[in-house]
């Protein structure tokens, strides 16, 4: 009579050694689905995709250096309309169309910081006349400025709605968009214009 312990299996029944052929089989199934060697990290992948990276700065001049690089590409990229580098209120093909409508015109809006800085030297003359004129200049000019606001808030609309009739737009914001870069220099707007005066849009 044989006794066997608790949790020990008879020699009889222990499991045979998988065959050669059986590990054989398991290979290939392996090489075939793609798993014939270890899964990389996400970092390896992406390190040959994409190249090895660039070296760490050594200095704090180089580290410097590199930021300052990086800001101007963002600049110019900005500056020339890229979407990739334009914050987010001047993304989308809609703002650029305002852009195009407001760029491509004269507009009142352009000519305040040039009226206001003359008005504020006026009131820095002693002159009393120079102050009253000074001061009826920039009323004369606000008026002038509203009114081309408007025409400008009235061709804004008309454009939008007829290359955009889905309707799915902020009208107001729109509009808003547009007569606040009317108010810029048209060379120091941003981004910068890209059509000409008395151009078709």
């Amino acid at each position: 009579m044989k006794f066997r312990l608790t949790g020990r299996r008879d020699p009889d029944q222990t499991p045979a050694a998988p065959s050669s052929d059986a590990g054989e089989l398991t290979e290939q199934r392996l090489q075939a689905s793609g798993k014939g060697r270890p899964t990389p990290k996400r970092a390896e992948a992406q390190g040959r995709r994409q190249g090895p990276p660039p070296p760490p700065p050594t200095t704090r001049k180089e580290a410097y250096q590199r930021l300052r690089e990086q800001n101007a590409a963002r600049r110019q990229g900005a500056a020339r309309g890229d979407e990739a580098y334009l914050p987010a209120r001047d993304r989308g093909p809609v703002r650029k169309l305002v852009r195009d409508v407001v760029d491509s015109r004269r507009n009142i809006g352009s000519l305040f910081l040039a009226v206001a800085a003359v008005a504020l030297v006026g009131t820095f003359v002693p002159s009393l006349a120079v102050k009253s004129y000074s001061t009826f200049v920039l009323l004369g000019f606000f008026v002038l400025l509203v009114i081309d606001s408007v025409v400008l808030g009235r061709k804004i609309r008309a454009a939008v709605t007829s290359r955009f009739p889905d309707g799915k737009h902020t009208m107001r914001g729109l509009v808003w968009y547009g007569i606040s870069r009317s108010t810029m220099i048209r060379r120091w707007r941003f981004p910068k214009p890209e059509v000409e005066l008395g151009a078709q849009v």
